[in-house]
């Protein structure tokens, strides 16, 4: 590998998408030249393979002649022979793409996981890609060239209209072809990786320390010592908090303007993740030994660090001619929808008469009228009636450290179904770490390593909060172990898209309790499981919405600042609650809608928690009456697919927002 390593921006040289006349000519006598050699040759592949190699070759690559005698030196011709070209360049691409994901995993291990206090160096070497010059150096070294020749890639239109008829080696072959698509210097991906991975430590480290706000009166609502992540333990805590009858409201209402100072970035800098002093966020006044003092708002940061995501990202779009933007290459890229279908998907929810009706559902059983937060109304699970305290005492005995957590896996897996031996393969592939942020589940590359599930556990043990998260990464660790351990071909490993793992961790999340021995009661189970679904996907399809119209902002306006930014960020958000969300939930002009933490450190990650929640409601109705580690097993296996292939194969029918409206209005 280091061998074939020239200079990244001489070795992609940028040309323009549309063929010259000149290349034309080179695509057309090298075709020529393979029909007069193979009287077999598939004429229509071979021509698409040339094509898209013309489209990547460089003048650095070698003159047209060259290229020519490259094609006729590397065109393998014959089922037999492409196939074990194929399984041989599977085994090669699996150990590197292996290696760099576990030593990125390495690399970042001080900064992602709750052991040393991070130092300045482990943020340096936490921000390098180990993987930014393999593409570069497979063009170098002409892989690459090998790899597009023979196995070229199929737009997404095309894995729509033949996927259905694509057996698996086909499949397989296609997300070959996905592999060297453009060719983007290594320092550029250098740059985007150091960038997220700023944002990230700075979304790590935003913390709220609970016992230090102050109510008007001066009153502590909160216990001492309590620090939660923004957003995400912030929303748990709300969320916690129906289940207090005689405290929560208040509690709610003040972590709702906590999270608005945040959004607004009138948050005072001195009150995140400091001990120090004293907040009361409702007068955004801060006190120290009882004295108020001045307390500087943080300046802009959370939008700085949004802008450095965008421009990190946005330089990548030169070398990406197919998709320009980096919204493409979230959308039809990654997620293998387009931005405008998952747009008038989202859109036509958040608008549909069923949202009222959920609405009015839930004013009736909390017996006020809905307020903005509500938007996280947790009241349609059985748990919402169960304190939080009584969940964590329970959280806590069984789980004091990673390593009982761990433990418990097998266990975990066989009361959802999993026999023994099977339940005892899966939790031997995952490995539990406590997590200094959040948590997350960071998936093997290669068989033989282990997928990592992280979550936040304090010295005396795993409250609720941690125990749920780490219910949902064991989702994605279980589907990102089937995905992989059980495909037949590697190509094939994991699922279409984030939102098709989001769903199974959803599927795990939702029996939490039933995983911890606790009878859940409730009367209209699925009636309730499909409000409660309904409404986390209202509140996730508007913040997803903002996300997407906030980097459409971003691309119209390049040269913004961040008080620019911040101000269009508002505006976006404001303009949506007003349109689809005042009228339910009240108060005009809430900016809401933008805390979510993804948007600053996952970009355009959020429209796969809704699709996320889609399948996974269409998945729980299929599973309803089968067995559901047999059919998740089934699943999962299927591998990566295009969406709306896996999903007919998995449920017979395509993702849709139809099946849960349907569900909602049935009453």
């Amino acid at each position: 590998m280091g061998g074939a390593c020239v200079d990244a921006n001489r070795s992609s040289q940028k040309k323009p998408f549309t063929m010259t006349a000149k290349e034309e000519t080179t695509v057309l006598q090298t075709l020529d030249s393979l029909r007069a050699r193979y009287d077999d040759l598939p004429v229509a592949r071979a021509e698409k393979g040339i094509r898209q190699a013309m489209k990547l070759w460089t003048d650095n690559d070698g003159n047209e002649a060259e290229f020519i005698a490259f094609c006729l030196a590397h065109y393998v011709n014959g089922e037999a022979a492409r196939e074990q070209l194929f399984l041989r360049l599977s085994d090669k691409f699996e150990l590197l793409l292996g290696s760099f994901n576990k030593i990125d995993l390495e690399l970042k291990k001080t900064i992602h996981e709750d052991i040393d206090e991070p130092l300045p160096i482990d943020y340096d070497m936490g921000g390098y890609d180990v993987s930014a010059h393999f593409k570069d150096d497979m063009f170098a070294n002409k892989v690459a060239f090998t790899t597009v020749l023979n196995f070229p890639s199929f737009t997404l239109q095309e894995k729509q209209e033949q996927g259905e008829s694509w057996s698996r080696l086909q499949w397989a072959y296609a997300r070959m072809g996905d592999l060297f698509t453009a060719r983007i210097p290594a320092n550029v991906q250098q740059r985007v990786s150091a960038t997220q991975t700023a944002a990230d430590n700075y979304i790590s480290d935003y913390n709220i320390m609970m016992g230090e706000l102050r109510n008007d009166n001066g009153d502590a609502l909160f216990p001492a010592g309590m620090k939660l992540l923004s957003h995400w333990n912030l929303r748990d805590e709300l969320k916690s908090n129906y289940a207090d009858a005689a405290h929560g409201l208040e509690k709610q209402r003040m972590i709702y303007t906590v999270m608005k100072r945040i959004v607004t970035q009138e948050i005072p800098e001195r009150v995140i993740n400091r001990h120090d002093v004293q907040w009361n966020p409702i007068a955004n006044r801060v006190f120290k030994d009882g004295r108020e003092i001045a307390a500087a708002a943080e300046p802009d940061t959370r939008y700085a660090v949004l802008l450095d995501n965008f421009h990190a990202l946005q330089s990548v779009d030169a070398y990406t001619p197919a998709t320009p933007s980096y919204i493409q290459r979230a959308f039809d890229g990654g997620m293998e929808f387009s931005k405008d279908e998952v747009k008038d998907m989202f859109t036509r929810f958040v608008s549909s008469a069923q949202v009222k009706q959920v609405a009015t559902l839930i004013e009736t059983r909390l017996g006020r009228p809905l307020e903005p937060f509500d938007i996280w109304y947790d009241g349609f699970k059985s748990r919402s009636s169960i304190p939080e305290d009584e969940l964590t005492a329970i959280t806590r005995r069984l789980y004091p450290n990673a390593g009982a957590f761990e433990r418990a896996m097998p266990t975990l897996l066989q009361r959802l179904g999993f026999t023994p031996d099977e339940a005892a393969r899966i939790s031997d592939k995952i490995e539990v770490d406590a997590a200094r942020g959040s948590g997350h589940a960071w998936g093997a590359a290669m068989k033989g390593d282990k997928a990592h599930l992280r979550t936040r556990i304090a010295p005396s043990g795993m409250d609720y909060k941690g125990y749920n998260i780490a219910v949902h990464e064991f989702g994605h660790n279980v589907e990102q172990t089937i995905s992989l351990y059980d495909i037949d071909y590697y190509m094939l490993n994991g699922v279409p898209n984030t939102a098709f793992t989001e769903a199974l961790a959803f599927l795990f999340q939702k029996r939490d309790l039933g995983l911890l021995g606790i009878r859940e009661s409730a009367n209209d189970k699925e009636w309730l499981t499909a409000l409660d679904i309904f409404w986390g996907c209202y509140e996730i399809m508007g913040v997803a919405l903002v996300d997407i119209a906030v980097w459409e902002w971003m691309y119209a306006n390049p040269h913004a600042t961040p008080v620019q930014l911040k101000e269009n960020v508002l505006r976006i958000a404001r303009e949506l609650w007003n349109a689809c969300y005042a009228p339910i939930l009240g108060e005009p002009d809430s900016p809401i809608l933008a805390i979510y933490s993804h948007m600053i450190d996952n970009p355009l990650y959020l429209a796969n928690y809704p699709m996320g929640h889609l399948i996974e409601f269409q998945l729980e109705e299929f599973l309803r009456d089968a067995h559901f580690a047999d059919e998740v097993t089934r699943i999962y296996r299927m591998g990566r697919l295009s969406p709306q292939w896996w999903m007919k194969r998995a449920t017979g029918r395509e993702v849709s927002i139809e099946p849960m409206l349907n569900a909602v209005k049935a009453r």
